[in-house]
């Protein structure tokens, strides 16, 4: 892509991000994300985060400078993949990606199949424990708990999504939340909470780990990192190119895991403030820990077979 086609690109996705409006959390961090991301360089997000919010370029403007099939098509998922990074699309976002898809004379079965898959991946249920009372459930004792076997299945949630970050089709980074949500959900569950997504949502903002935001990042770091390089087919970038895009993915993954174990352990009784701290340790270690699971977050990626992605999300 040209550095005009992903600075559409990013400035479309920066508009769905705030399609429906979000609140004050989700908008603070794609600020912060926009801030920190390549400041002052060609593909500048705090200026493009500027444009966006001052409406100086019309959606119709952007589209404009997406000249080829493919990177319209790309563009379009992206900005999908944003409106349904926090559940499926609202109203309001359907309303924006009908324009969006319009705008990139984009065939409309096709934006609708797309549509239709990206959904399905960020509705995957969170899996229920058989037999589960709906009364308060019983908090089980550290020493009840095989913390070895939580930080295996962390780090193997972990592993995915690093190898999930390496792929070019739009459905694999989507997968990622989705994944976290379910391992976040698992490790309350293992100490006898049983989470529903609001829960699990609200825990995520409090890091600074938003939904939309973590997805706008992702795409932030492709394109500024170089690793959407080519669209369609191939991994992005090569294999080489681990250490940038899964290694984000690997090490908010993992932190979230190790964040959430300390939670539930200590009976959700930790502040935010507390929570934010930990997080922060844990992301710092876990890019630390990244290096050493590089090959394994490799041969992961040669495995995965993205046509089956809601059926992979469904089953982890």
């Amino acid at each position: 892509m040209t550095e005009t086609e992903q600075k559409a690109v990013l400035t479309l996705c920066l508009m769905a991000a705030f399609a429906d409006g979000q609140d004050e959390r989700e908008r603070a961090q794609i600020k912060r994300i926009a801030d920190s991301l390549a400041p002052g360089s060609a593909l500048d997000l705090a200026a493009l985060y500027q444009d966006v919010l001052l409406k100086r370029r019309s959606l119709e403007q952007v589209a404009a400078d997406l000249t080829t099939p493919e990177t319209a098509q790309l563009a379009y998922e992206m900005a999908v993949c944003v409106c349904d990074a926090d559940g499926a699309a609202s109203a309001a976002e359907s309303a924006f990606l009908e324009r969006v898809r319009a705008a990139l004379k984009l065939d409309s079965k096709q934006a609708a199949a797309f549509a239709e898959q990206a959904a399905a991946v960020v509705s995957v249920p969170l899996p229920a424990r058989v037999g589960a009372s709906p009364a308060e459930p019983e908090v089980l004792p550290p020493e009840r708990i095989d913390t070895a076997a939580l930080d295996k299945m962390i780090l193997n949630y972990s592993i995915l999504n690093g190898a999930l970050e390496l792929l070019p089709q739009s459905l694999a980074s989507m997968a990622i939340i989705p994944l976290q949500m379910k391992m976040v959900y698992r490790v309350g569950q293992a100490y006898g909470f049983e989470l529903d997504r609001g829960h699990i949502k609200d825990l995520l903002a409090t890091l600074g780990v938003g939904l939309t935001g973590q997805y706008v990042e992702q795409i932030g770091r492709k394109l500024i990192g170089g690793l959407l390089k080519t669209v369609g087919g191939g991994l992005l970038g090569g294999l080489g190119s681990v250490a940038t895009g899964a290694g984000f993915s690997f090490a908010t993954t993992y932190a979230l895991g190790q964040v959430a174990k300390q939670y539930y352990a200590g009976g959700r009784t930790i502040d935010a403030a507390q929570l934010k701290q930990v997080f922060a340790s844990m992301f710092e270690q876990a890019k630390g820990l990244q290096g050493r699971y590089a090959t394994q977050i490799e041969q992961k990626a040669r495995t995965i077979d993205v046509n089956q992605i809601v059926s992979m999300v469904r089953e982890q």
